[in-house]
């Protein structure tokens, strides 16, 4: 029997990373370190289904309780990871208790950013979603001609905008950049999703940052704008990026940089600590690199699992990623970091259209809105490493699918 596993974290990678190790029949002891009292659930659907009612909490676990017992695997809730004793290989947790392990596996995630307490970010009716308790309290203010206010045009804050607008919300989206997404899509995607929302009736101000929040009896009554407007506001939420959860293992004195600085075996300057997920900065492309996403999650901490299980396959990145706005669903297959150029495909169906990226020649990424077909060839092609003539990209008439055969 070896020695135990013990796992800093209760969501998607934590999970991925326990339930692959039995899947190859690792037998070791397991113990899960989950900071929530809840059993590991999906978060993606909290800002989307569960927001809307059309989910509850028990649709989005993983596996149900009796799981973890059934497969050896021990896990302790509302309960955190305080420190590590690399030496002694020991984990001091929340409960004063200790733990040995032979391995530690670092899931700990990313923590949404929140405003300023300076600015009025401690104000009632101000919201970040990060765990089904977030999206419990702001589901409760998300009431019909309410006045909400989105910070940040990423995909968060569209996302939580499409939300507040299906909820009959009267919504604005404010974002400090130049345009929305600016730092993840294209600016001809950024169009595409503008429009979609505009259309919807969402006030989408770009180039407008926040001031401040203004409040009576600590509650958020409105906010002053950058170009000088004060909108009233009923409801805040926050879209303006996430926080690597790094400080436990910066305080082990492991190399983080935004993140834990993980190699292609996802292991850490330690080799006896691994690291996963949002909270892991990976070696993609030549570069360093957190991806965000379910995707990412989910295929490191498998191949983080068959290295402790014994093997030494290092991980491959095929990063992709989805979004669902109202009735469209983005997906985004590759990433499109350094990009330098882009076409614009229309799909076959009304309102289907696909963005293609290139860097120095090469497709590197492709973001398909409500384009399954376009998603589908450009993952594959991706994956395979194959550039299409151009000019064959760029005609409507040809057959997609073909390219990749």
């Amino acid at each position: 029997m070896t020695g135990r596993l013990v796992v800093a974290g209760g969501g998607q990678a934590a999970f991925a990373l326990v339930a692959k190790l039995r899947a190859l029949k690792d037998e070791r002891p397991i113990t899960i370190i989950a900071a929530e009292a809840s059993h590991p659930y999906q978060r993606p659907p909290l800002s989307k289904k569960y927001l809307l009612g059309e989910a509850d909490l028990s649709r989005l676990m993983f596996r149900p309780e009796n799981w973890y017992a059934e497969n050896g695997v021990e896990i302790r809730l509302a309960t955190e990871v305080t420190s590590i004793d690399r030496a002694a290989k020991r984990v001091a947790l929340s409960d004063g208790s200790t733990l040995d392990y032979e391995f530690l596996a670092l899931a700990t995630g990313a923590t949404p950013r929140r405003l300023p307490a300076g600015i009025g970010g401690d104000l009632d009716g101000v919201f970040t979603v990060r765990d089904y308790r977030d999206a419990d309290r702001l589901g409760l203010e998300m009431q019909e001609g309410r006045r909400a206010l989105v910070v940040g045009g990423g995909y968060i804050g569209l996302e939580a905008a499409a939300v507040a607008r299906g909820r009959g919300l009267h919504v604005t989206v404010i974002e400090m950049a130049d345009r929305i997404l600016a730092r993840v899509a294209s600016p001809a995607t950024a169009t595409i999703l503008k429009a979609i929302h505009t259309a919807r009736g969402v006030d989408v101000r770009e180039k407008t940052g926040l001031v401040r929040l203004l409040g009576e009896n600590g509650r958020v009554t409105g906010a002053e704008l950058t170009d000088g407007f004060v909108l009233p506001v009923d409801v805040v939420i926050a879209g303006i990026g996430v926080a690597a959860n790094d400080g436990l293992a910066r305080e082990a004195g492991l190399e983080v940089a935004n993140g834990i600085v993980v190699d292609a075996h996802a292991r850490t300057s330690d080799p006896s600590i691994f690291a996963m997920g949002d909270c892991a900065v990976l070696p993609f492309e030549g570069s360093r690199v957190r991806l965000e996403s379910v995707q990412n999650a989910v295929d490191q901490a498998e191949a983080a699992a068959a290295v402790i299980a014994g093997g030494d396959a290092p991980y491959e990145p095929k990063p992709w990623f989805w979004s669902d706005q109202y009735d469209v669903k983005l997906q985004i297959a590759g990433f499109c970091m350094g990009f330098d150029d882009t076409f614009v495909r229309p799909g076959q169906r009304e309102g289907s259209v696909s963005v293609w990226y290139f860097r120095d020649g090469r497709l590197i990424a492709v973001d398909a809105v409500n384009d399954a077909k376009a998603y589908v060839v450009g993952k594959k092609l991706i994956e395979m490493g194959r550039t299409p003539e151009r000019a064959l990209l760029e005609d409507p008439a040809t057959d997609l699918k073909a390219l990749t055969l």
